[in-house]
């Protein structure tokens, strides 16, 4: 008799938690606004993914670049981490959130000094919260002697 109360008991423990989980998930889909979590997003979308320097010359070896991007999701847009593939490349970018339809930049600027002559390419990496988490932007060129 014990053993059938104790069970009983456990098993309507259970159920009860259960639908406690259930409740909570089904609650944490659908914002304060009423539209489900999956129609408010960010999306980011760069006016361009790759730069090109040009060539310049070994004695004026500073170039500088803005990547525009513009927010295209429903949610505001924020940029976490934005780094290079090597240290004579340094991106900044817009720190704030980026409301949707509002635009921002990651500026590049790219310093050869010290560096060999010749064609580069570098990767930046751009880490957000948006739907397209990760992108990879390409800064390319040429020093000259």
């Amino acid at each position: 008799m014990k053993k059938t109360v104790l069970f009983l008991i456990l098993a309507m423990g259970i159920a009860i938690g259960m639908n406690a989980q259930s409740q909570k998930a089904v609650r944490s889909e659908i914002s304060p606004d009423g539209s489900s979590k999956a129609e408010n997003y960010a999306e980011i979308k760069f006016d361009t993914l790759r730069c090109n320097l040009g060539i310049f010359p070994e004695a004026d070896p500073v170039r500088k670049y803005s990547f525009i991007f513009t927010n295209v999701g429903t949610a505001p847009l924020i940029v976490n981490q934005a780094f290079a593939s090597c240290g004579c490349t340094v991106p900044t970018f817009t720190k704030e959130p980026i409301k949707p339809g509002d635009k921002g930049s990651i500026d590049v600027t790219y310093n050869g000094k010290g560096l060999l002559p010749g064609r580069f390419s570098k990767t930046i990496t751009v880490r957000t919260n948006a739907k397209n988490r990760i992108v990879r932007l390409i800064v390319e060129g040429e020093m000259t002697e």
